[in-house]
C-alpha cells in the first residue's frame, strides 16, 4: 500500500497513515509473536542464521566444488579477467558444444577474489563469505516481508513504515533457518544462488524505493525504477533466476501500488471494457514503468543470448529423464511430481539429499501409479489458493496471497522445464527463492489460525518448535556438508535407487585406498544404471591395478559401447590391452582417445610408453614430448624421456632434456634424481653430486636414491661416503636390486686397501 501527499499537507500525514492503518486489516493483529524493534529483530535474524549454518565453515570443498572451484581455470590469475564474460560457471567457452550455458560471470569473480585473497585452495574462506552472504539475505528479508506483508506506506520524512513487524520476524526466521537452503549456504557452489538472492532482494528494495515522495512531489522515480533493473541484471549474472525480480516487481506494482483487482481486471479485458483506466491499469504510470521493466528484461536476455549462443546446453537422459520420454502426457505428469516433490521439501525438508538424479526418483509411466496422489494434491492446494486470491472480498488477503503466490512460482519458472529443459530432476538450491513464497503463505496461515484460535500461545509455542526443529537439522545437515564421505552416505537413506551416490561413495572410498569397498559401490552404481560409463570406467580401473584384466576390459569396452566419444574409456581400455601385450588394439584405442580429445597429455604419455615397449624409440619420444608440450609440468612424462635417452646413450640429448624439464618444473626430486644419473654417467660428478643431495633431501626414503648417490661416490672414487649411502640404502630397501652387490664390491675393496695399508 503507497500513499502520498504534497509537503503543503505534510503536518496531518501522520494522522492519514494511522487512519489508513485502522482502515485495512492488520496481519499483526491476530499474530501471538514477539515483537521488537526492527534493529533487535535483525539482530536475533542474523544470530539465528548464523547458529544453524556455522559449522559448516571449515568444511572442505565438495562434490560441484571441484569442477567450479578447485578445477576451474577461470579463478587462476594466469586467465585474463575479460574471459570470465564468455565462459560458462565451470570455465569452459560458452560456445563449446559441452558447455552447460550456465552464465555466472560475477559468482565465479567472486570465487576468484577469494582464491586470491587465500594465496590459493583454501575451503575456509569461501565458507565464511556463504555464511555471511546467507545472514545479510535473512536480515534483509525482515524489510522485505514487511512490505509484502504490511504494505508499502512513508512516513513524512521518507521513511519506510513497518506495519507488520510481528509477521515480518516470524516470516524472515523461517526463511533463515529453513533446512532446504543448506545445500546453498553449506555448498561453496550454493554462492551463486545466494549473490543472485541478494541483488534479487535489492532490485525489489530498490522499486519500492521509487515511490518514496521526492521534493518535486512526483509520485514515482523513474531513477529508482531503473536502478531496479540494474540490479535485476546484476542477480542475473550471478544466477539465471534473478531475472525472474523483474516480473515480481511488476506483480508488485500492479497489486500493492495499483490495487488492481486481477479478477476485475480480466473480466474487463474479456468484455473489452473501455473502462480499462478505471481498473488501475493505466494509473500512476503503471504501464510507463512495467514498458521499463519489459524493455530492460528484453535487453538482458538479448545480451546473454548473443554471448551464449542459440545453442541449448547439452543434458542426458539420466540427468532429467522425465524430458527424454517421447510421450508428452508421461512428461507432462512427471514435471508435475517434481513440482509436487519441491513442495514437500518446502513443507517438510527431512529427506534431503545432493542429488535427485538417475534413478533416485523413477518415472511415472501409468495414472494406476499411487504417487498420482502428490500430483492431485498439489494442484486442489494451488487452486485452493489461486481461486481466493483472485475471488475473495478482502483486499488484504488477496494481495497477500497473490504476493505469496507469486513469490512462490515466477522465481521456480526457470527451473520448471516449461521453457527449456533443465539438467536436474529435483536441486534443493533452486528453492532458495521460491521459498520467499512458501514463508509469506506459511505466516498469513499462522495469523488465520491465531485469530480463530482460543490458546494463541499453545499456537506460538508450536510454531517455535518447528523453528528450533529446523535450526537442529540444519546443523545437522550442515555437518553432512562438511565432507564428502559424509554427504555423499547421507543421501544413501534418502536415494538408495540413484546410482549417481552409489558411484559418489565408491569414488571418495577408492580416493582413500579402499580399493575392496569402492568395487562394491560401483558395481551396485552399474546394476541400477547398467549405462553409467563413469561408474563402469573407474570399475575398470580399479580391476585394472587389481590385475583382473579381462574384466576390466569387458567394462572398458561397454563403456566406449555405450559412449563412443568417451576418451578416458578408450585411454584405460588401451591401459589395458597394453597389459594384455594386445600392442596393435591398444595404439588404436589411445589414438581413439585422442581424436575424441585432441588435448589429451596423459594419453599420449601412456601412447609413448607403448611405443617403449615395441622398442620405437623415436615415437614415444615424439609422444612424451606432446604430451610436455600440453602439459608442461607433466613429470612422469619428462622422467620417461631422460630415462630413454639415457638406456639409448644419448647422455647430451637426455642432459638437455632434464635441464630443461628441471627450469619447468624445479622442485620434482624424480627429475633430479633422474639428470644427476645422467651427469654422473658424463662425469660431471660435482654437479650430479648436488642434484642427488638435494633429491634425497627432497625424499630421504627413496632407496634408490642413496644407493645411485653410493654408485657416483663410488665411481668418483669417494669410498667412504659410497659405503654410507649404500647402507642407508640396504636399510631402507634391503632388498633394493644390485645395492647389496655394489655394497660387497665396495666393502672388498676396502678391506684390500686396508691389507694394503697395513
Amino acid at each position: 500500500q503507497i500513499f502520498n501527499q504534497h509537503n503543503a499537507e505534510a503536518p496531518n500525514l501522520e494522522q492519514a497513515f494511522h487512519r489508513m492503518a485502522q482502515m485495512e486489516p492488520n496481519l499483526d493483529h491476530d499474530v501471538s509473536w514477539f515483537l521488537l524493534p526492527s534493529y533487535w529483530a535483525k539482530m536475533v535474524v542474523a544470530l539465528t542464521s548464523f547458529l544453524c549454518f556455522a559449522n559448516s565453515y571449515d568444511g572442505d570443498f565438495v562434490f560441484d566444488d571441484s569442477e567450479a572451484i578447485i578445477n576451474n581455470k577461470d579463478l587462476r590469475a594466469e586467465t585474463p579477467l575479460g574471459d570470465l564474460w564468455y565462459h560458462d560457471f565451470w570455465g569452459s567457452k560458452l560456445s563449446s558444444n559441452t558447455s552447460h550455458k550456465s552464465y555466472r560471470p560475477l559468482t565465479v569473480l567472486t570465487f576468484r577474489i577469494n582464491y586470491l585473497f587465500a594465496g590459493g585452495f583454501y575451503p575456509v574462506g569461501f565458507h565464511v563469505i556463504n555464511i555471511i552472504l546467507h545472514c545479510t539475505i535473512s536480515v534483509l528479508m525482515v524489510d522485505v516481508f514487511s512490505i509484502l506483508l504490511g504494505g508499502l506506506q512513508f512516513s513524512n520524512k521518507g521513511r519506510r513504515l513497518n506495519l507488520a513487524p510481528k509477521s515480518s520476524l516470524l516470516a524472515a526466521l523461517l526463511f533463515a533457518v529453513h533446512p532446504v537452503h543448506t545445500e546453498c549456504v553449506a555448498g561453496i557452489v550454493g554462492r551463486a544462488d545466494l549473490l543472485c538472492a541478494l541483488f534479487f532482494l535489492l532490485s525489489f528494495l530498490g522499486y519500492c524505493k521509487a515511490f518514496r515522495e521526492n521534493k518535486e512531489g512526483h509520485t514515482f522515480s523513474v531513477f529508482w525504477v531503473l536502478v531496479s533493473v540494474v540490479l535485476g541484471a546484476i542477480a542475473m549474472l550471478c544466477k539465471e533466476q534473478g531475472i525472474t525480480i523483474l516480473g515480481l516487481n511488476a506483480v508488485f506494482d500492479a497489486l500493492v501500488i495499483n490495487k488492481i483487482n486481477l479478477l476485475e481486471l480480466i473480466r474487463k479485458l474479456l468484455y473489452k471494457d473501455k473502462s480499462l483506466e478505471n481498473a488501475g491499469l493505466l494509473r500512476k504510470g503503471l504501464l510507463f514503468r512495467i514498458t521499463l521493466l519489459m524493455c530492460g528484461g528484453a535487453g538482458i536476455l538479448y545480451i546473454r543470448w548473443r554471448i551464449m549462443g542459440t545453442g541449448p546446453p547439452a543434458f542426458t537422459e539420466v540427468d532429467n529423464p522425465a524430458s527424454f520420454a517421447d510421450s508428452l502426457f508421461v512428461r507432462a505428469i512427471n514435471y508435475n511430481y517434481y513440482y509436487s516433490l519441491n513442495a514437500w521439501l518446502l513443507l517438510c525438508p527431512w529427506w534431503l539429499c545432493f542429488d535427485w538424479s538417475m534413478g533416485c526418483i523413477p518415472l511415472i509411466k501409468s495414472v494406476s501409479d499411487w504417487r498420482i496422489i502428490a500430483l492431485a494434491a498439489l494442484w486442489f492446494c494451488l487452486i485452493g489458493l489461486i481461486c481466493q486470491a483472485l475471488c475473495s472480498e478482502d483486499s488484504h488477503k488477496r494481495r497477500i496471497l497473490t504476493l505469496g503466490l507469486g513469490f512462490l512460482i515466477i522465481p521456480f519458472l526457470p527451473a520448471s522445464n516449461l521453457f527449456f529443459r533443465v539438467g536436474f530432476v529435483v536441486a534443493e538450491r533452486v528453492i532458495y527463492l521460491p521459498s520467499i513464497g512458501y514463508c509469506i503463505l506459511f505466516t498469513y496461515g499462522f495469523s488465520l489460525l491465531s485469530k480463530q484460535a482460543k490458546k494463541k500461545k499453545i499456537l506460538a509455542v508450536a510454531v517455535l518448535g518447528i523453528l528450533l526443529i529446523n535450526v537442529m537439522r540444519c546443523a545437522l545437515r550442515s555437518s553432512q556438508w562438511r565432507s564428502e564421505e559424509q554427504l555423499f552416505r547421507s543421501a544413501l537413506s534418502v536415494c538408495p535407487l540413484n546410482a549417481k551416490v552409489h558411484y559418489n561413495v565408491g569414488k571418495n572410498l577408492a580416493d582413500k585406498g579402499n580399493q575392496s569397498a569402492a568395487i562394491k559401490y560401483y558395481r551396485e552404481a552399474v546394476r541400477l544404471n547398467p549405462k553409467y560409463v563413469h561408474a563402469m570406467n573407474n570399475l575398470g580401473n580399479i580391476l585394472k591395478e587389481r590385475n583382473e584384466l579381462h574384466e576390466a576390459e569387458e567394462l572398458l569396452s561397454l563403456a566406449v559401447q555405450i559412449q563412443p566419444d568417451f576418451a578416458a574409456a578408450w585411454m584405460n581400455l588401451g591401459i589395458v590391452q597394453n597389459s594384455l601385450r594386445r600392442f596393435e588394439e591398444a595404439e588404436q584405442s589411445y589414438w581413439t582417445a585422442i581424436k575424441h580429445r585432441k588435448k589429451y597429455p596423459d594419453c599420449y604419455y601412456n601412447l609413448g610408453r607403448l611405443y617403449a615397449d615395441l622398442n620405437r624409440h623415436i615415437d614415444a619420444l615424439n609422444a612424451w614430448r606432446n604430451a610436455t608440450v600440453l602439459k608442461p609440468e607433466h613429470s612422469l612424462a619428462w622422467n620417461n624421456m631422460i630415462i630413454l635417452l639415457d638406456n639409448t646413450g644419448n647422455l647430451a640429448q637426455a642432459e638437455a632434456v632434464g635441464r630443461e624439464a628441471l627450469e619447468l618444473i624445479p622442485n620434482d626430486h624424480s627429475l633430479m634424481f633422474s639428470l644427476a644419473n645422467v651427469l654422473g654417467k658424463s662425469q660431471k660428478y660435482k654437479e650430479s653430486e648436488a642434484l642427488f643431495l638435494k633429491a634425497i633431501k627432497a625424499n630421504p626414503n627413496a632407496a634408490s636414491y642413496h644407493g645411485n648417490l653410493a654408485v657416483l661416490y663410488h665411481r668418483w672414487g669417494n669410498l667412504d661416503l659410497a659405503k654410507k649411502h649404500y647402507e642407508v640404502s640396504l636399510k631402507l630397501d634391503p632388498m633394493a636390486p644390485g645395492t647389496k652387490e655394489n655394497y660387497n664390491l665396495l666393502r672388498r675393496k676396502l678391506e684390500q686397501l686396508q691389507k694394503k695399508g697395513g
